[in-house]
């Protein structure tokens, strides 16, 4: 298989080389035959060029994304995600009071604020939760805590009075690498934005907004077509591994090809691409298991409100019987005091004839 990346991306090592370095090292080569056959595969695959990095990778992504040290890249995305033109003014750490305390499926988590003081929490989640509405809205409630707590404290150090004008819009992004099923009940959609209204066309300033990818539901709707804008282009950077995608990708938008130099100046460093290969594969361990566990508690819990269902219905039954054998019951006892009753009526006829 000729390898094309490679005469864009010189840097990029020959399989022979990379495997010679593992075993050159004893340890590197105990933590590679640690690693699933696939996985080993695909780790020579995307350090030789044979197949692109996996961007979303909480390690590439952070390195080559990463807003303290290119802000450039995250906010021209978010720019065009947004459709306004936004500045990184800084990052923020991660609140440790945040009310949604999850680290299943949670693989990147980056809270920036722009210029006019909004936040944006930006997420990468490998795989959708069933119902990431009620996820997402928990990330917008902690966003929106912060925003008041910080805009109190400032109007606090200025001796000023606080107003709830002062809140800034919050902004909850998440990209899906595999949306759950109520992405893809929408055909052909995988760009969504939240608005707020009223039915009485009410307006009002709310500041919580969501925007949810799927990334997925994308690379299907990309399939044979060519790439026309800009955004289009980000996204396909961080869903292909496909090395005619990533040549066409380059070629249009060459931004990108100092991203992937960067990718590849990583993988030379074999020691520390290794490690971070070795992190993702123990996050998506981790990762599948907490799936699992979630997908078996709702089997539970429906099996639960089955049996309990099921019980109230068969308590509702006996009721029901128990009503009616009294209803028979009380028949029975009025049919004997008729039987009875006729019985003396008829023991009477005789006597009163024979007067």
């Amino acid at each position: 298989m000729v390898n094309r990346l490679k005469n864009y991306f010189p840097m990029i090592r020959e399989r022979k080389e990379v495997l010679e370095e593992i075993c050159s090292n004893h340890r590197l080569q105990a933590l590679f035959q640690s690693w699933e056959k696939e996985h080993q595969e695909e780790f020579l695959d995307f350090c030789t060029g044979m197949k692109g990095v996996k961007i979303l990778y909480d390690s590439f992504f952070k390195e080559i994304m990463n807003p303290e040290y290119t802000p450039d890249r995250l906010a021209r995305f978010l720019s065009l995600v947004l459709g306004k033109q936004v500045r990184i003014r800084q990052v923020l750490p991660n609140d440790s009071s945040r009310i949604a305390d999850e680290n299943s499926l949670l693989i990147t988590d980056i809270l920036v604020e722009f210029d006019d003081g909004s936040l944006a929490n930006v997420e990468i989640q490998k795989i959708g939760y069933a119902f990431p509405g009620e996820r997402s809205a928990c990330y917008s409630a902690d966003l929106l805590l912060r925003q008041y707590k910080r805009a109190r404290d400032k109007k606090k150090r200025e001796k000023r009075k606080f107003s709830y004008k002062d809140i800034k819009n919050v902004y909850v992004i998440v990209l899906f690498e595999k949306s759950s099923g109520e992405f893809h009940a929408i055909s052909g959609k995988h760009l969504h934005k939240s608005y707020w209204g009223f039915d009485t066309g009410l307006e009002l300033k709310l500041p919580q907004n969501f925007i949810f990818i799927a990334l997925d539901i994308f690379q299907k709707n990309m399939e044979n077509k060519h790439i026309n804008n800009e955004l289009d282009a980000w996204l396909m950077f961080f869903s292909t591994e496909d090395p005619e995608r990533i040549i066409q990708l380059i070629g249009k938008y060459p931004m990108f090809r100092e991203m992937y130099g960067n990718v590849y100046e990583i993988c030379r460093n074999m020691e520390k691409v290794m490690e971070m290969f070795s992190e993702e594969l123990k996050e998506m361990d981790r990762n599948t298991v907490q799936y699992m566990i979630d997908e078996m508690q709702e089997t539970i819990n429906a099996q639960t409100a089955a049996l309990e269902a099921e019980k109230k219905s068969q308590i509702k039954m006996q009721e029901l019987i128990n009503a009616q054998a009294a209803t028979l019951e009380a028949a029975l006892k009025r049919l004997e005091a008729a039987l009875k009753r006729i019985e003396e009526l008829e023991s009477k006829i005789p006597a009163d004839s024979e007067k």
